[in-house]
């Protein structure tokens, strides 16, 4: 139902499932699907549960007639195509098998019922069977008691009757003595061997189509549940009702059932579907029996899910310790997860927040096998009914709940080859200043090969700090022992080293002193249900190249984003303050105030000569250049001193040469009014980006710079400017362009021009600030960076034509006539990029209303 609603269309056989859904969940790290109710299910148990509440239902995926694929999810071949192309994805096919029970009406109970828990009559004088018969078989009549119709009674049996021969027969329903009976079930007898082979036939036959089979309630046939529930020991009373005269002694039961069937179960899969994984559902502090006495693969831990929901968190860690000092392989044999199909949802036991993310981050790096429930990944909040046809409530996904999923669980499952082994696997205690243990704390390491993990979990609302150092005890051979988190990570090396390591969920890198690690361990520090993962471990050393101890020294402890940007920053530092010192020259704000009082251009030409001559030579001695372009220096001063001499003839103006609204006009530009003089702060920033890439060589300056961090530099001056405040990289990007066009575009000359506006339409740096995007497959343009960007190159290509304002007056007014003309010309191919360029040759004849 979820998959219809999401892709618009009807999807109900295994075959329809999208590719796209498939290759969704391997995104999301997702290597096993359990498919849940695709066998062929009991009409019986269908009409049982219409009749009492839900005229909708399905059969209960747990009362099955017979271990086929069921046609209306499309049969075998409908299974065989889902397989083949979820294995694409990497993908394996899970399903369950029911060991204990099948459906009241199922093949078994019609072929053999000699193979069911039964009495010739009714334990019970006061039940009835006067209802509907469930079954279509012609021969066979199943019958519930009259108390489930009416809900005045769960009756312990239900009536068969074979009509050709008129024998009947009261068959128990599936039970665990926990609750009611499962009414639209038979039990099983488990002290039939025939039952026992045919049972064991069946999983041979599942695991020849599914490499993973899990087992619905396994704890009710181990011997020791079997015996209690439906042949209890004499005088104990028992657990289902009218079962206490059925009683044997432990001897006597063993006679019946000498071996433990699982332990049967799991040896004949090793000989006869040896890459099958058994997964067993079982609860009643059975978990360590099944792993270490019958050696099933794998087992439900839902101590996980209960502990750490309720926040049991010193109950959970002192299961872990005890695991680990009995037999730490047992850890990788438990499936951890924060919801099943008998539970509620994981939204609304653990909500979608910090504690949220924090179980499931544990659960995706604890050692054994992470499994997420129906809906899980997308936030939903119904309990998923296997008997549901449909979603009965109105849900969308959680957009958000999604991404971080994306974000911060699944990169941690697609390396799960580093969590889900033990072999390397430490639990740490979190001792606070006053040296008590923090149990709210969950602190383990793990490795792989090379890879190194440290995950660190404060399940609690309070916040928590202290130092990790040393591991519980685990066992190893005969002995316990302990090691330091240095020694656990194998963070080998001499004193002299340090280690840098990044933590997943802030992305941050932080860098430590190793025999601080070797001594005190790490200092943790988290607030109410924050976490830490910490990757990419690394031994270190210190050096003029890499001044790793600088670093350490001045971060005291907190991350950076960038490594090995923190250490250029260090390595760089005079340089970027030589830089800074530049973009910052106070002659702008002294020309600011010149104008304000007088004409002064003479004292103008003097600062920026002085102003360029101090940034060049002290930048050229850091990299140990002899000499600077002297010329290229005095060529840039001579630029500027032409700009102001324009702005002193007052040769422009907003009535003279009215230029588009949306770009500054020089009047504007240079007005001495104005608050900011952000436009003269740019030109300054353009200038200065000339003159180091004049000292570091053209054809390889983009390069330096960015070896450098000088790109970083300019942005942070960019921020401060009015025009560039949210988006500095498109003032990076102006730079560029304009270092590339020194001289701006030659309006003054129609072919040449054009032929540059095509060159630059084909720019890195220019589709990234005029913005060229597709849209229903046209590219455009922007606008108002088109604009901005011709404004530029306008302002430097008259810096480079105007000798002499009034003398120059024809040229500039022929370019100003063509940048007019250029930005009709966009304007009337709509901002589109191919029109745009092919009306370039073309006469303009439209003009803008």
């Amino acid at each position: 139902d979820q998959l219809s609603k999401k892709y618009e269309q009807p999807i109900t056989r295994l075959d329809q499932i999208p590719d796209e859904e498939l290759e969704r969940l391997a995104r999301f790290g997702i290597s096993g699907l359990w498919l849940i109710g695709i066998w062929e299910r009991s009409r019986a148990s269908q009409r049982i549960k219409q009749r009492t509440g839900n005229p909708e239902a399905l059969a209960s995926a747990y009362s099955l007639y017979d271990y086929v694929v069921a046609e209306d999810l499309g049969g075998q071949q409908a299974l065989k195509n889902l397989k083949e192309r979820a294995w694409r994805y990497g993908i394996r096919m899970a399903t369950d098998m029911v060991p204990n029970h099948t459906g009241i009406d199922s093949k078994w109970i019609i072929e053999h019922p000699d193979w069911f828990i039964q009495l010739p009559y009714s334990p019970f004088p006061k039940y009835s069977f006067n209802g509907p018969d469930l079954c279509d078989h012609h021969d066979v009549g199943i019958f519930i008691e009259d108390g489930y119709w009416d809900r005045t009674d769960a009756a312990v049996v239900f009536k068969r009757v074979h009509y050709p021969s008129g024998d009947t027969r009261f068959i128990y329903h599936g039970n665990d003595g926990t609750s009611m009976p499962w009414n639209d079930t038979a039990q099983l007898n488990y002290l039939n061997p025939e039952v026992r082979e045919a049972v064991i036939q069946k999983i041979l036959e599942i695991a020849r189509q599914f490499p993973i089979i899990r087992f619905d309630a396994a704890m009710t046939l181990t011997k020791k549940h079997f015996h209690r529930l439906w042949f209890p020991e004499p005088g104990s009373g028992g657990d289902i009702p009218s079962r206490a005269q059925f009683g044997m002694t432990s001897a006597e039961f063993d006679q019946h059932m000498p071996n433990e069937f699982w332990r049967e179960v799991v040896d004949r899969v090793q000989q006869e579907a040896p890459d099958t994984l058994l997964l067993a559902e079982a609860f009643w502090l059975m978990e360590g029996y099944f792993v270490r006495t019958l050696g099933m693969h794998r087992v439900y831990n839902s101590a996980f899910m209960n502990m750490l929901k309720n926040e049991e968190n010193d109950k959970f860690r002192l299961l872990i310790k005890n695991t680990l000092e009995f037999n730490p392989q047992i850890l990788k044999r438990y499936v951890n997860f924060m919801n099943n199909p008998d539970e509620e949802t994981a939204v609304i036991q653990f909500g979608k927040g910090d504690k949220y993310f924090g179980v499931c981050t544990m659960m995706a790096t604890l050692p054994g096998l992470p499994m997420f429930g129906h809906g899980q990944l997308e936030g939903l909040a119904e309990k998923y009914g296997m008997e549901y046809r449909r979603a009965y409530w109105d849900e969308e996904e959680d957009s958000w709940l999604v991404q971080q999923h994306f974000r911060l669980i699944a990169p941690l499952l697609k390396k799960r080859y580093l969590f889900s082994d033990v072999e390397n696997f430490l639990l740490y205690d979190l001792y606070t200043d006053n040296g008590q243990v923090n149990e709210n704390v969950f602190a383990y390491s793990n490795r792989f090969e090379n890879e190194r993990a440290l995950v660190i979990y404060n399940n609690s609302f309070h916040h928590a700090y202290g130092w990790i150092h040393r591991s519980a005890a685990f066992k190893k051979g005969d002995l316990l022992i302990r090691k330091t988190l240095w020694e656990g990570l194998n963070l080998n090396g001499l004193d002299d080293a340090l280690i840098v390591f990044r933590d997943h969920i802030s992305g941050l890198h932080f860098i430590r002193e190793l025999s601080e690690f070797k001594k005190r361990g790490l200092f943790v520090d988290l607030g109410g249900y924050k976490f830490q993962v910490y990757l990419d471990f690394q031994v270190v050393f210190d050096s003029a190249e890499s001044p790793y101890r600088a670093l350490c020294q001045r971060l005291k402890g907190r991350g950076v984003p960038e490594m090995q940007i923190a250490l250029k920053e260090i390595i760089y530092e005079p340089l970027h303050q030589m830089v800074h010192h530049a973009l910052e020259n106070p002659f702008i704000s002294q020309l600011k105030d010149d104008w304000q009082k007088a004409n002064q251009p003479s004292r103008w030409s003097k600062a920026v000569k002085t102003a360029l001559s101090s940034i060049a030579q002290p930048i050229a001695q850091f990299e140990n250049q002899q000499t600077v372009k002297t010329v290229e220096i005095k060529h840039l001063t001579q630029q500027i001193l032409n700009y102001f001499k324009i702005i002193e003839s007052s040769f422009f103006n907003e009535n003279d040469y009215p230029l588009p609204g949306n770009v500054p006009t020089f009047k504007i530009l240079f007005d001495p009014q104005k608050e900011t003089i952000d436009e003269v702060k740019f030109l300054h920033f353009f200038w200065t980006y000339r003159l180091l890439n004049a000292i570091y060589q053209q054809d390889q300056s983009e390069e330096l710079f960015s070896e450098r961090l000088l790109p970083q530099i300019f942005q942070k001056h960019l921020e401060a400017l009015q025009r560039f405040k949210s988006r500095s990289d498109s003032g990076l990007h102006l730079l560029q362009i304009l270092n590339l066009m020194p001289e701006g575009l030659p309006f003054n000359k129609k072919t040449a021009q054009n032929e540059q506006i095509r060159y630059l339409f084909s720019l890195t740096p220019v589709a990234s600030f005029i913005k060229i995007h597709s849209f229903e497959n046209v590219l455009y343009f922007n606008k108002e960076h088109f604009e901005e960007l011709l404004f530029w190159l306008f302002v430097l290509h008259i810096l480079t034509i105007c000798k002499n304002p009034l003398k120059d007056c024809t040229k500039i007014k022929r370019s100003f006539k063509n940048f007019n003309e250029l930005t009709e010309k966009a304007f009337l191919s709509g901002y589109q990029v191919e029109k745009f360029l092919a009306s370039l040759n073309k006469r303009l004849v439209n003009k803008r209303k």
